[in-house]
């Protein structure tokens, strides 16, 4: 019989160290029976202190039990994905002393690109980031792994608007630059101070009317024949830019 467990699956080592650390529960978890790992063992080791369901499993079981393809012979069933509130994210950034650095997604479906972003804003120190409650990508286990566990470290925030969530927090004293290639070059662009990043649809970008709410508009710029960039690439130089100008 094949378990199914559901969205709250986390696959691969290092995505479940990541839970761990984090302290987010772990319910089950489903190991590769000939797999020998020492980072799995401790795993291991520190699951069966707490209880934990463990369960170890032939290789064609835990292939047909994966989403990806890279469980690395560990699979975890975890605790419901804790998503905040905007204001947390907020209250983390002053928590630190620092102006607010957040990402705004506006629809994102793909969930490697929204991984990869999550991993990039958590590499660059970002307070959260901020998405829609639908049409765009949950944190699943393509997530988790796309994210290599930056997710269990990552403040994530769902609202309804994103117009509205933007109007909100610059009544807070933000300032939002929207990506897109019609903008002015980010090095010539002041991205300091209390700041959030806006990045659209992986087709159809930004939306008319998230961006009319933004403040500026930025783009990469494009020295060779290919004049666009996969989002979550573009989301990460666009990221580190940002950092740059914090750091100064």
């Amino acid at each position: 019989m094949r378990d199914n467990i559901g969205e709250n699956r986390i696959e691969g080592k290092n995505a479940v160290l990541e839970c761990l650390n984090a302290k987010r529960g772990i319910k089950k978890l489903f190991v590769l029976k000939s797999l020998k790992d020492n980072k799995i063992n401790s795993i291991i080791d520190d699951l069966k202190r707490t209880g934990t369901i463990i369960k170890f499993l032939e290789r064609d079981e835990l292939d047909n039990m994966a989403e990806t393809r890279a469980h690395q012979g560990i699979i975890a069933e975890a605790e419901d994905y804790k998503y905040v509130e905007v204001s947390d994210i907020l209250d983390y950034a002053k928590s630190k002393n620092e102006d607010p650095f957040v990402v705004i997604l506006d629809e994102i479906e793909d969930p490697h690109n929204f991984g990869a972003i999550i991993r990039s804003a958590e590499c660059v120190g970002a307070h959260g980031i901020i998405i829609k409650n639908r049409n765009q990508a949950m944190v699943t286990a393509t997530v988790v792994s796309a994210s290599a566990g930056a997710s269990e470290h990552m403040r994530i925030a769902r609202v309804t608007n994103i117009s509205k969530t933007i109007e909100e927090l610059k009544n807070d004293g933000m300032w939002f630059a929207c990506a897109d290639m019609d903008g002015t070059e980010m090095t010539k662009t002041n991205l300091k101070g209390s700041i959030g990043l806006v990045v659209g649809n992986e087709g159809s970008g930004v939306s008319r009317l998230v961006k009319e709410k933004c403040d500026f508009i930025v783009k990469i710029p494009m020295k060779g024949h290919i004049d666009s960039l996969n989002v979550s690439v573009a989301t990460g130089i666009l990221l580190y830019e940002i950092n740059r100008q914090r750091c100064l």
